[in-house]
């Protein structure tokens, strides 16, 4: 069991790491080589020139300006400094209200802490049970002398604890709803003045049924003829597209080597490069490298124009669905927000997402495949969730005295040195942990995959989900419970659950030195080396060295990155849940979780105005999701205080408990109802008032050229083929053509024999 001593050790060799990190960021981001890894942002926007073109050698490479080297923790004010309005103009309300997540857990817990220390760590520390002789024989820590477990049994001293979990509860709460709103005015202002995006006028229309006298692209611009005639303007339709994609793919990672390998041979042309024909250039036969990628590319080449012809030819690769535009934002919110027939399974509308957002080959999914891939999805995670606590398991067993020293005895004399001690118990288990969740994102990505999802956001979201349930069996109750999850599935299905309650939250204030560990290494150090960028760092000096010929080059050998909202956000959601579960229980904890914040919001603010640049604008959808896990947090902190005081001895005020979970249920559900639609709809009335503006500036737009690219796939691009399907207009003539036979009693021929009807 951890100690303050250890406790400390942990701090100082993480603080160190921490401003290791910093320092060696604050002398990087000054030298004139780095400029691009560090801002790149302001070079993708044009705003920012290279500091490299100085005439002087050194001056390429090295600051050698000492007046920056004295002032180089300015950039942490400068982060502070950009105004919030100026910031959703520079880095978009994704990223915007992405931070403010942070700044929430501040609002939230800088409070809570103040408060538990004035009232709650008096009162655990003055209850003296630990020291009490019939206490003699157990073990614990001076950490535990501030915690609940402190407080003797059956004790009046409870009620403090009970009336600080409600007005945490409350603080929380208001917190969120204050939140809430302005998040959603923020999204419903962004909404208003954004500018004109092809997303706005357009939908995604999914399962178009099949029509045995029309084709795919036919059927829609008949049906979108009949049932909006004054506002559908044109449509795409979607291809399956995603072997020629990758295709294309292979072929561009080809002109990299090609490249490579060119450059290679212009700075030293008496030697031709050579390369083996094997695995990643390592094995296999040599041969002249330059000739070798050239015969590559022709072949990929024609391997590229034959499948362009096959999905051009084969029916089969439309896909029945399409991306239909509309003439105004009125008609195209009318068509995403209602049911277009009687047959709720078919014609599915929802809003598009923007072009960057689209994840293009899950649009080739046939849509009733997806609740079979859903559901595979869904058994494929219980089975990792519960699985994957086995190695976690059994590498944090592995990270703790006894554990070594029975694997390893022959390192007995080392282990039991004080200093030794202290750093394998304030230290390893919080870095195994972090060691194995390394991994965890990429799976759980390529599950949100195969589900389906036809964008970025979503398939982020969807992932976050996926991560936050990880978290919450494997990281928290897993740390909490000893043993597997089987063991944990087992807990809970054979006791009452009450039981389990009372049997997970008495372990509780145990395992309050193993979490702030954790909090240390991961919130404090991982933070850290967030800001330095090390593998961007590395990978931007090898293409600048052997793949730069041009600026254009070195513009495209930058990797800005992105928030990763999918693994970053269920993260955040674990120390929320962690502050309200141990505020009450152990208040020691608080500050590293306040530092967390704290210190994640500047640093991440410091990034997206310097550095990221995200990949799509969704207009922060992903708040409500964010909103219900902090409140599922907060229920779950409340469930289990009742249980750990049910062990206590005070059953009779634990009753008082159960009004608060009902309570902050309700509270969602007011919030759900209050503010959530402004994240799922777009109000008609401010639709009509940006079409209105739209027409009174812009008399003259041309929305068909404006839309006529913008949903093609981009291996299409720049070619005729996948041009949108654009219909004249039908104003003056109220019949609209259509080559299937007319359902109408009584059909009437045109001089051709093609029947039409009146529609």
């Amino acid at each position: 069991m951890a100690t303050l001593k250890d406790i400390g050790i942990s701090a100082a060799i993480n603080l160190s790491s921490a401003f290791m990190f910093l320092l060696a960021f604050a002398v990087l981001r000054l030298q004139p080589f780095n400029d691009r890894v560090y801002f790149p942002k302001w070079y993708l926007k044009g705003i920012r020139g290279s500091p490299t073109n100085s005439r002087s050698a050194v001056k390429k490479f090295v600051n050698l300006d000492t007046g920056t080297y004295i002032r180089f923790l300015n950039w942490m004010p400068a982060a502070l400094h950009m105004p919030e309005p100026e910031l959703i103009d520079h880095a978009g309300l994704d990223s915007t209200v992405f931070i403010r997540i942070y700044f929430l857990g501040v609002k939230i817990f800088a409070p809570i802490t103040l408060l538990a220390f004035m009232v709650l760590v008096p009162i655990n520390w003055t209850g003296k049970t630990l020291e009490a002789p019939a206490a003699k024989d157990l073990t614990f820590s001076d950490i535990d002398k501030l915690s609940i477990s402190n407080v003797p049994l059956g004790s009046k001293r409870f009620w403090a604890h009970i009336g600080m979990s409600y007005v945490f509860s409350a603080w929380t709460c208001y917190s969120l709803y204050k939140e809430y709103m302005i998040i959603a005015t923020m999204r419903l202002r962004f909404l208003a003045s954004e500018r004109r995006r092809p997303d706005q006028f357009t939908v995604l229309v999914r399962n178009v049924p099949p029509d045995m006298d029309e084709s795919v692209s036919e059927h829609i611009e008949h049906f979108f003829c009949v049932n909006h005639p004054d506002h559908y303007l044109m449509h795409h339709v979607v291809y399956n597209a995603n072997t020629l994609a990758s295709i294309v793919a292979k072929k561009t990672n080809l002109k990299n080597w090609y490249v490579y390998y060119h450059n290679k041979y212009e700075r030293d042309p008496s030697k031709r490069p050579t390369t083996r024909t094997g695995m990643m250039g390592l094995l296999g036969a040599k041969v002249d490298a330059i000739d070798y990628y050239t015969g590559l590319i022709d072949k990929l080449s024609e391997e590229e124009a034959k499948e362009r012809e096959n999905v051009m030819n084969d029916p089969n690769a439309i896909m029945p669905a399409a991306f239909v535009s509309f003439r105004t934002r009125w008609g195209a919110a009318v068509c995403a927000q209602t049911q277009q027939t009687s047959d709720p399974t078919v014609w599915l509308t929802e809003w598009a997402p923007e072009p960057r957002d689209i994840f293009w080959e899950n649009l080739a999914i046939p849509y009733f495949d997806l609740n079979l891939r859903r559901l595979i999805t869904t058994v494929s995670m219980f089975f990792l969730t519960f699985f994957f606590m086995i190695p976690i398991a059994f590498v944090q067993s592995l990270a703790n005295i006894e554990a070594i020293e029975k694997v390893f005895p022959f390192l007995k004399s080392i282990i039991e040195k004080e200093s030794v001690k202290s750093v394998i118990q304030g230290f390893l288990p919080g870095l195994a942990l972090k060691i194995f969740l390394i991994m965890l994102p990429k799976l759980i990505w390529a599950m949100s995959k195969m589900e389906g999802y036809t964008s970025f956001s979503s398939l982020e979201r969807r992932s976050a989900s996926k991560y936050y349930l990880f978290v919450l069996v494997n990281v928290f109750l897993g740390s909490i419970v000893t043993g597997t999850a089987f063991q944990q599935l087992e807990l809970l299905i054979n006791q009452p659950s009450s039981e389990f309650t009372k049997t997970v939250g008495s372990t509780i204030p145990m395992k309050a030195t193993f979490f702030i560990t954790y909090i240390m290494i991961d919130g404090w150090a991982g933070i850290a080396g967030e800001i330095i960028r090390i593998a961007s760092l590395i990978t931007f000096h090898i293409k600048n060295t052997f793949l730069v010929k041009t600026d254009q080059d070195r513009e495209n050998a930058m990797d800005p990155g992105s928030l990763d909202f999918a693994t970053s956000e269920p993260r955040i959601q674990l120390y929320f849940m962690l502050g309200h579960v141990y505020a009450p229980v152990t208040p020691l904890l608080l500050p590293f979780i306040v530092v967390f914040f704290a210190f994640s919001y500047m640093v991440y603010r410091h990034q997206i105005i310097n550095v990221y640049n995200q990949q799509y604008e969704s207009g922060a959808t992903f708040w409500p999701d964010v909103h219900r896990r902090v409140i599922i947090g907060l229920i779950i902190s409340q469930i289990l205080l009742m249980g750990l005081l049910s062990t206590r001895g005070a059953n009779k005020s634990t009753l008082l408990l159960i009004a608060q979970p009902v309570l902050t249920i309700w509270f969602h559900r007011y919030c759900k109802g209050r503010f959530e639609s402004a994240f799922v709809k777009f109000p008609l009335e401010d639709a009509m008032v940006k079409d209105t503006l739209e027409r009174a500036v812009e008399p003259t737009l041309n929305l068909r050229l404006y839309l006529q690219d913008a949903y093609v796939h981009p291996v299409f691009k720049g070619g005729n083929f996948g041009k949108a399907a654009i219909i004249d207009d039908e104003e003056e003539n109220p019949l609209i053509q259509t080559k299937r036979a007319c359902r109408s009693s009584k059909p009437e021929s045109d001089n051709e024999g093609a029947s039409t009807g009146s529609c």
